[in-house]
């Protein structure tokens, strides 16, 4: 699915009502609290699990360095191309750069695709790959 230490791109689709416990702290864990909300994580074995675990609540894939640079630009943190390359090649992780999680996105431009199908039969939920660059461009 994922390469190892890719960095991922997580958004936050669905709302609070009708969530189990065990995935809602999940959620909590990975700062995911609202909707629209997105966190840039390592892709190492033990938060992808949890990603698995909530894959009926959020959406989430590979983010490229050039969509990366465009989202610390658009939220105002202090991120220079240095930075960006470190964090797209794994070497420094958001804490090493003290760059406050999560980030508060806008609804996409013409909506999610639909938030209770997987994003392979049509709608918006689960992996999509190198497709979240899309999806945060359209969040900008």
């Amino acid at each position: 699915m994922t390469e190892k230490n890719k960095l991922l791109a997580v958004i936050r689709v669905r709302g609070r009502v009708k969530v189990r416990q065990s995935i809602s702290e999940t959620l909590d864990r990975l700062r995911l609290r609202h909707v629209n909300n997105l966190v840039l994580l390592k892709g190492d074995d033990s938060y992808l699990g949890m990603v698995q675990k909530c894959k009926d609540f959020v959406t989430f894939g590979e983010i490229d360095k050039d969509v990366l640079g465009k989202l610390l630009t658009s939220k105002g943190l202090s991120a220079g191309s240095d930075a960006v390359d470190s964090l797209a090649s794994g070497s420094k992780t958001v804490k090493d750069l003290k760059l406050e999680m999560p980030l508060k996105m806008h609804p996409p431009k013409r909506g999610y695709e639909g938030i209770k199908k997987d994003y392979r039969s049509g709608g918006a939920l689960g992996y999509r790959g190198a497709e979240i660059n899309k999806l945060i461009e359209r969040m900008l």
